[in-house]
């Protein structure tokens, strides 16, 4: 127990030490955790650029010809590859340097224009847009970009903007989010020119075809408490470097995927990025970008999803109508369409927040990708029982007896990685909660490993906030100006947020320091809060000339059904079976219910000592 909590320790320390302490320009969420509404920062919604618009309608274009005619994702899906042709015409479109700058070969293009890039690849094949988004949202340009030396830019940037495939190696077999476990070392010989890294990395999207790696490596001893963790820029053939296994997933099955080996794998010094020591701080500043991909893609693939189930429903006659006439299918439809609409509104919000600059985005940027991941996975759900058992077969083998070949199996299969891939769902749930506490162990002068508390500067600082968060508010700015029922919705939102905050201080003040193991109850604060920023988004595009047709009927379907989600969250904070299910949990994996696991076959078992 003493080693599980020391052990317990020393992850939360590393995790906090990696953290941007400061919130240096201002956040929505943030704001909303704390009780206020700040609609001036999301209203009005932002509108692209009309000259970046035309730049990325000329390109969807010519991709979307490509597609079409160049790209069978079913044949992808089947052979497990991505042909080179099909990877040569994304080179000669100059889709590995999208966002990469114009000096570097790259296309220059805004957060937005490579969202809709993705989106639209992934309406069609995932495993191509995973391909794209890997190399360049986690891959080695975004890092680079970011945090490289001019000398780092001028020889890597144009080798990547012109098609070096890249990838970002972070996980081990043993060590998935929690980075204080880290095993991989780089060593700095006597000569301090060259680093030696030895170590194994597992699950790397692109790994075993990239030419250009980031590394993440342990560059302290083994026995010192907390690792200094360290990126490197990795050439791919480098003597040393192997593809130990190509993994095979549910879906995804044309991704270069695999477990690598790094056996005295040699670094020059000069490709260290950023410092020695600095890597997670690298790792979680690019995953704030480019968690901002998922929600574009998720967005790709409910349009297919809804446009192959919407044709059924109109086209299925049972009991004497359309399918799509009786409640239960067109309910899912609606839903689907709902929550579409938020996931879009999410997207394009956030991807013009990345674009401005003018705000702090971790919390934006990592709250649409858990709440667009999980509508991703609710509406393909909802698409494939529409289809029935034309949704469960595979289209290959409708299209082989005749029928149109649509999808919708492979993708869900593809669907389901956006909960678990850049951070599952619920570790963001955890790295929002963390934010969301921020400022309280702040004003406490605290942080999440302390034991002791400023008593005196948190009396002053609840004495001012909390009893403002029962004060009436005669007006909600905005509410006014929205139109037909949706400034209603506006004025709830304000009104949760306030309720948000006294929720979240009461648990704070319930469980103290023991607040950041009730994971459960943590989640429903933090999908409380998911909503309420869906909420805004959905109102103010729904508000905007971007909303397009139907929008504001839609948003007001959309924030109907979100607040009847708040109030079952909200309701678990106070009332909940936690306890009781989390001892039933211990049981369970102690061994006391052995019928659990009575008259079945687990021929996995027999590998398990080995394993």
């Amino acid at each position: 127990m003493r080693k599980q909590k020391a052990d317990e320790k020393r992850s939360l320390e590393v995790a906090e030490a990696a953290r941007e302490q400061q919130w240096q320009k201002p956040s929505f969420v943030g704001e909303l955790f704390m009780g206020r509404l700040r609609p001036e920062l999301i209203f009005p919604f932002p509108e692209q650029d009309p000259q970046d618009r035309r730049d990325g309608d000329e390109i969807l274009a010519r991709l979307k010809s490509f597609l079409n005619d160049k790209v069978d994702a079913d044949l992808i899906d089947r052979e497990k590859e991505i042909p080179s042709e099909v990877i040569d015409g994304l080179r000669e479109m100059g889709l590995f340097g999208i966002k990469l700058p114009k000096e570097y070969g790259g296309m220059g293009m805004s957060q937005i224009n490579y969202n809709r890039i993705i989106q639209l690849v992934a309406s069609h094949c995932a495993s191509t847009a995973v391909l794209l988004s890997a190399h360049q949202s986690i891959g080695v340009p975004q890092p680079l970009k970011l945090f490289g030396t001019d000398a780092q830019k001028e020889r890597y940037l144009p080798r990547l903007a012109a098609g070096a495939m890249s990838a970002f190696a972070l996980t081990e077999p043993e060590v998935g989010s929690d980075p204080s476990r880290m095993t991989t070392t780089a060593v700095l010989e006597d000569d301090g020119e060259t680093w030696v890294i030895n170590g194994h990395k597992l699950w790397i999207s692109n790994g075993p075809v990239a030419e250009l790696l980031i590394v993440m490596a342990r560059t302290n001893s083994p026995e010192e408490e907390h690792p200094e963790i360290s990126a490197f820029i990795v050439e791919g053939d480098t003597p040393g470097l192997s593809t130990a296994h190509r993994c095979d997933f549910m879906g995804l099955k044309g991704l270069q995927n695999g477990l690598l080996h790094f056996e005295n794998v040699r670094v020059p010094a000069e490709n260290i990025l950023v410092g020695r020591g600095e890597g997670l701080r690298l790792a979680l500043r690019t995953l704030n970008t480019g968690r901002l991909t998922l929600p574009a893609a998720g967005g790709g693939a409910m349009k297919q999803a809804l446009a192959m189930a919407k044709h059924w429903a109109n086209e299925r006659r049972q009991w004497g109508s359309e399918v799509g006439k009786h409640e239960a299918v067109a309910e899912k439809i609606a839903s689907i369409s709902a929550d579409l609409f938020a996931v879009e509104s999410l997207t394009w919000l956030t991807s013009a927040m990345a674009d401005h600059g003018s705000q702090d985005i971790r919390l934006e940027a990592a709250m649409p990708k858990l709440y667009c991941s999980e509508a991703l996975w609710r509406s393909v759900d909802a698409a494939l029982q529409v289809r029935g058992g034309r949704g469960y077969e595979t289209a290959d083998s409708l299209g082989g007896r005749g029928e149109l070949p649509m999808p919708m199996e492979r993708l869900m299969r593809d669907a389901r990685i956006n909960l678990i891939i850049e951070g599952t769902s619920e570790i963001m749930r955890l790295f929002i909660a963390r934010e969301a506490l921020d400022p309280h162990l702040r004003a406490a002068g605290m942080n999440a490993t302390s034991t002791h508390m400023d008593i005196v500067g948190a009396t002053k600082f609840y004495a001012g906030w909390y009893p403002k968060l029962w004060l009436p508010r005669f007006g909600t700015p905005n509410s006014e100006i929205l139109p037909g029922n949706l400034g209603r919705h506006l004025r709830f939102v304000e009104r949760a947020t306030r309720r948000l905050a006294r929720d979240l201080f009461h648990m704070m003040m319930l469980y103290r320091q023991g607040l950041q193991k009730k994971q459960a109850l943590l989640a429903r604060i933090v999908n409380c809060g998911s909503e309420l920023f869906a909420m805004t988004a959905v109102l103010a595009r729904a508000s905007s000339p971007a909303g397009g047709a139907g929008s504001i009927e839609i948003a007001d379907l959309f924030c109907r059904q979100a607040r009847r989600r708040i109030a079952v969250w909200r309701q678990g904070i106070y009332s909940n079976d936690d306890t009781v299910t989390y001892r039933t949990a211990r049981k369970v994996l102690d061994g006391e219910f052995p019928w659990l696991e009575e008259n079945i076959v687990s021929t996995w078992k027999k590998d398990s000592s080995t394993s």
